[in-house]
């Protein structure tokens, strides 16, 4: 329960940030994505607010080591290579943020902010989980 609750503020305090920030505003995104033109670099401290978050996180939550049987697997766990699911999940991911500006955690955001365009998003995104699940249960 604590760690759920360490997480949680983890969780509060970069969605926080991602509201301070204005990444929930397609055209921010869009801007840092425009390298050839009229670059906005500010999504790349977003990024950089986001690792040090992650790594102060695992950190403490190492440090602590109270987590429940199974909770260190799937909190600590990762790959051990490239292979061509995550290069191809990258790849929509990136293509599907490119194209719209929308990030899925912003974009959760911007339903309560009547973005234009993020409605669309987010039913596309919720299908795209859907899809996903259903092709690998197969």
């Amino acid at each position: 329960m604590k760690n759920t609750l360490c997480l949680f503020g983890y969780g509060l305090l970069f969605g926080l940030g991602l509201l301070i920030a204005g990444m929930s505003n397609p055209a921010k995104v869009l801007a840092f994505l425009d390298v050839a033109g009229d670059w906005d670099p500010s999504l790349a401290l977003v990024m950089a607010s986001a690792l040090s978050t992650l790594a102060s996180a695992r950190y403490l939550m190492q440090r602590n080591n109270d987590m429940a049987d199974g909770e260190q697997e799937s909190f600590g766990s990762a790959p051990k290579g490239v292979d061509g699911k995550l290069l191809a999940g990258a790849a929509v991911f990136g293509v599907g943020w490119g194209l719209s500006g929308f990030c899925p955690g912003p974009a959760l955001l911007g339903l309560t902010a009547g973005v234009p365009g993020n409605y669309t998003f987010v039913t596309a995104m919720f299908i795209g989980f859907g899809l996903f699940r259903f092709l690998h249960q197969r």
